[in-house]
């Protein structure tokens, strides 16, 4: 009995220990791509991430934008207000001193949101008012606000109170002394005690004499 391979069975053996452990290999290798192939692919679209990526930022710019209202009547502190955006009647009445004692609060929302260049008026009890005045919500009442300016010489008290930082004891030491002095320039508003060069500033574009 031949206890050793020759040279040349040893090579059949050694094609043959290949061959098999090759057929072995890609009977896996197969295998693995036919379990990959019937696994559902996830697509990610790139859009989509970039999509929601922006409704996040447009959104935390919005929060933190500032607008500007106008607030008068029966408030401590009537005029011009800045607030975030988002923000609502009760906060532009808390920044301008809170609501005096006769305004009349079944007049106005104290919850609703306020919007850009805004204006809000606070009636006084009893007073009889439209409701487009008292809550108006519209860039056209800014603006018109803004471009028509008050003439010191002739305004009413409400007039003057819906002015920059005017509130009804100022008024009135205007109307004073408008009684005497006829307003020749706007400067002259100067003169009246309490008004110095800083309010002066907030006023004047919104002020004229003639």
């Amino acid at each position: 009995m031949k206890d050793y391979f020759t040279k040349k069975e040893q090579i059949v053996i050694l094609v043959v220990v290949l061959v098999s452990i090759s057929l072995i290999g890609y009977k896996f290798i197969l295998t693995d791509l036919i379990q990959d192939k019937e696994e559902p692919l996830e697509i990610i679209s790139q859009n989509s991430e970039n999509d929601d990526q922006s409704t996040i930022n447009t959104d935390i710019e919005e929060e933190d934008k500032i607008i500007m209202i106008h607030i008068s009547g029966q408030v401590y502190y009537p005029g011009l207000i800045e607030l975030k955006s988002g923000s609502r009647v009760k906060d532009a009445v808390d920044l301008a001193g809170g609501l005096k004692k006769d305004a009349d609060i079944d007049k106005i929302n104290l919850a609703k949101k306020v919007v850009d260049e805004e204006k809000i008026y606070v009636p006084e009890k009893g007073e009889e008012i439209s409701e487009d005045i008292i809550m108006e919500a519209s860039s056209t009442t800014a603006q018109s606000t803004s471009n028509s300016k008050i003439n010191l010489n002739t305004c009413t008290k409400e007039q003057l109170m819906s002015l920059p930082g005017v509130g009804e004891v100022t008024a009135t030491k205007i109307i004073d002394y408008r009684s005497t002095n006829k307003f020749k320039t706007i400067e002259d508003i100067m003169n009246v005690s309490g008004i110095g060069t800083k309010k002066f500033e907030a006023l004047k574009d919104f002020i004229v004499v003639n």
